[in-house]
Order: structure tokens, then C-alpha cells, then sequence
């Protein structure tokens, strides 16, 4: 006996340096139940981990001489595997044909099972991850105390050496996902202006930040003539990766309809046709778009259920929104858009943002809100179109601390200098 206890764990010892020898899961997996089926002399093998929703799934199915078992699903007790799993504790038969506690469930007797030995795939804390299984059909009697000692050794280092696989695994593509998702949001990033245009007379400045690797809040600027200038600030309904590739036909969508159309509410129009066509999962995109007369001071826009932005008249002081004239765009193909146009002298601000300016949450969950931006706005009007957007985001930054945005941040600035 102790020849055998010698020789047991010599190879609990050898068992254990393969499975370590590797991280990849698949090929632990296999190496696993290589050597319970070698160690077991059984005639087949299976090993089954938990998915995340906790279902029991086949990884590994072998034969003798590692012949592969197809349709493994229908070749085993689960009654014995869903016991093991659950409970918890292994399950040794040597004959499960004439075993109370199995006899009268038809999968064994429909396969002919006879001897049985399943145990659980255990961490450290008592959380199963899965099982191990072997049998035979042919012999009873063939696994013993002993067997299921070694069996259950193993396992014990077969769940280490598979978590650790796993969370390499993991790791790895948790990896490959965020340089993707930087790759995108580099490609995210190219897809905005890169610098703001330059009219006699007139500043514009613009900030984006998104909440996530990538965003569906953008602005854009369209040079329509030598002069006249159009302005687009826009928010896709969702977040993440859908959000960014819908805000990406969005402003392909736009700049192409904008360019020659006959007027702001004619191009969103023609916009809103296209992206009603290619628009699923009931994603839809509000936005406003501004038609800039550099000449004249005339500034023609249409405000697809966006937030309205802000026009601080320097004349009297007074802030005045720019209400919304129509539905954000990939709701209704056939929705009517409304165009308004207002007249701006030398000190008017025209401030545009995303809601994720005002819904910026501080430490105690408070937001931002309209007052603060709109004080910000009326006690900063000498400021130029690049420290007032400069100085809103210090100020929200100050306001949310450390914390990361909650949801996309955008602003555009367009001001009319004053007279000299």
C-alpha cells in the first residue's frame, strides 16, 4: 500500500506540473482529462465547467486513446453530473445498474452504465466550477475509494490550473478589447474637426469628451461657400460602441445633405430620409444645426430635439434659447423640420452643449443643471470663444471632482467679436 501511495503521488505530482505547464484553456482542458482517463483506466472522460449564466457545458469528451465523443450531451447520467454540481460532493457507483440512489433513471439504463465516478471542480471557498465524469459501460466494479481519492486530488489541482487558464483567458481579451476600442476611438477622434474655422470677426471654439472609449455626441463644421458657415452639435440616443457607429453615418449623412441643400431645414430633411432608412434598435439622433452669414450676422437654424442652446445678446444682457423646431433625426421619415433665424451683433454668444453637461453629477449625486451653466454663461461674457469654453470645462471638472463624466460632454462656442 504504500508503494501505491508512493506512486499516487508521484503522479498527482506529474499531473500537476501539466497542467501548469500551460495558459491556454483549451489545450489545460484537454490535458486534464487525458490524464484522469489515463489515471482512471476508465473508458471515457468528461469534463463540463459552468457558463456564465451557471449552466453546466461540455469543454472535453474523450475515449480511450483520446478518441474524441461525439454528441457527449447524450452519452452521460446527468443525473449524476447535476448532483455532483449541486451538491457539491462526488458520486462513486459501482454499478449503476443495481444502485438504489440511480437504477430508475433512464439514462442510465438506456445507455448501459455501470461503473460511475464524478467528481466537482472545487476553488478555494467551495465554489464549484464544474465537474469531471468518467464511466464504464462494459465492467462493474472497476473504480474504487482509492480511485475516487485520486480522482478528487486531481481535480482539486485541475480547478486551480483551469481558473488560472481562464482568468488568462480573460485577461487576454480584455486586452485585445481595449486596444480596439482605443483603435476606435482614435478613428472616433479623426472623424471630428481638427481645428475650428476662422471667419473676419468671429470666434469659434469647441470641447468633446466622451464618457466611454468612444462616444455618440459630435460636432461638426461645414464650409458651405468662402463665407458662410454651417455649425452642428449632435447626441446619438444610446452609448458605447452602437452610439459611435451610428454617430458616424450620422455625420457622413449630414455633411452630405448639408452641402447643397437649399436651406437648413431642407438639408435636415433629405439627413433625416437617409438615417430613418439605415436607423435599428430604435436609436435616433437630436441635434442642432446653424447656418452662419458671416456678412450679414445672420444665423439660420434648425433645432432637431435637441437641447436648446443659448444666445446671451450682450445688448441687454439677456439669455434667450433657442427652442427646438422639429424631432430628433431617425424617428419618422416623414417629420416636417422648422427653420428659425436670429440676428447677432458684436458680443453675442451662442453656446451649444450636450446633455452631458448638464446632467454632470457631483460627490453627493447633485447636477450641474441648467442655472449653473447658464450663470456661467451670463457672468463670463467678456471672455473669448476659447476661454469660455475652456473655463466650462474647468468648471465641471471642479464641480464633478475625480469622478469620470456620466455621459458624453460636448460644446461649441461661436462668438461675434465686438467692435473695435
Amino acid at each position: 500500500m504504500a508503494q501505491l501511495s508512493e506512486a499516487r503521488l508521484a503522479l498527482l505530482y506529474r499531473v500537476s506540473q501539466t497542467f501548469t505547464s500551460s495558459l491556454d484553456l483549451d489545450e489545460v482542458l484537454s490535458r486534464v482529462m487525458d490524464e484522469v482517463v489515463t489515471a482512471t483506466q476508465a473508458e471515457r472522460g468528461f469534463l463540463m465547467l459552468k457558463d456564465v449564466a451557471g449552466q453546466l457545458v461540455f469543454r472535453v469528451a474523450r475515449g480511450m486513446e483520446q478518441t474524441i465523443i461525439q454528441e457527449p450531451e447524450f452519452q452521460i447520467s446527468r443525473s449524476v453530473v447535476e448532483r455532483v454540481a449541486n451538491d457539491g460532493q462526488p458520486i462513486l457507483t459501482s454499478n449503476a445498474q443495481t444502485d438504489e440512489r440511480l437504477n430508475l433513471r433512464r439514462s442510465v439504463m438506456a445507455l448501459g452504465l455501470r461503473s460511475i465516478l464524478c467528481v466537482p471542480l472545487q476553488l478555494r471557498g467551495g465554489a464549484v466550477t464544474g465537474i469531471i465524469y468518467v464511466d464504464n459501460r462494459l465492467q462493474a466494479g472497476i473504480f474504487a475509494q482509492a480511485d475516487l481519492d485520486l480522482l478528487t486530488a486531481i481535480a482539486a489541482s485541475a480547478a486551480v490550473a483551469i481558473e488560472n487558464a481562464r482568468l488568462y483567458q480573460v485577461a487576454v481579451e480584455k486586452g485585445r478589447i481595449e486596444r480596439e476600442l482605443q483603435l476606435a476611438r482614435d478613428v472616433q477622434a479623426s472623424l471630428l474637426p481638427r481645428e475650428t474655422p476662422h471667419r473676419p470677426g468671429w470666434e469659434v471654439a469647441a470641447y468633446w469628451q466622451p464618457a466611454r472609449e468612444v462616444a455618440g455626441d459630435f460636432y461638426d463644421f461645414v464650409a458651405l461657400d468662402d463665407q458662410r458657415l454651417g455649425l452642428i452639435i449632435a447626441d446619438v440616443s444610446d452609448k458605447g460602441m452602437p452610439a459611435a457607429l451610428f454617430m458616424a453615418l450620422s455625420r457622413s449623412v449630414l455633411r452630405a445633405s448639408l452641402a447643397g441643400a437649399t436651406s437648413p431645414a431642407a438639408g435636415i430633411l433629405h439627413a433625416n430620409r437617409l438615417i430613418c432608412a439605415d436607423a435599428t434598435n430604435n436609436m435616433f439622433v437630436t441635434l442642432f444645426y446653424a447656418q452662419l452669414d458671416p456678412a450679414s450676422g445672420e444665423l439660420t437654424y434648425v433645432n432637431a430635439g435637441h437641447n436648446p442652446p443659448w444666445l446671451y445678446r450682450a445688448a441687454d444682457h439677456q439669455l434667450v434659447p433657442l427652442r427646438r423646431t422639429g424631432m430628433p433625426l431617425g424617428v419618422f421619415a416623414s417629420a416636417p423640420f422648422k427653420q428659425e433665424t436670429v440676428q447677432l451683433a458684436p458680443g453675442d454668444i451662442v453656446l451649444l452643449y450636450t446633455d452631458g453637461v448638464t446632467d454632470a453629477l457631483d460627490d453627493h449625486d447633485q447636477e450641474f443643471g441648467l442655472e449653473r451653466l447658464k450663470s456661467y454663461l451670463s457672468e463670463h461674457p467678456a471672455r473669448s470663444a476659447t476661454e469660455l469654453v475652456t473655463g466650462l470645462r474647468d468648471a465641471l471638472r471642479d464641480f464633478t471632482g475625480p469622478h469620470a463624466p456620466f455621459d458624453d460632454i460636448t460644446v461649441v462656442v461661436l462668438k461675434r467679436q465686438s467692435a473695435p
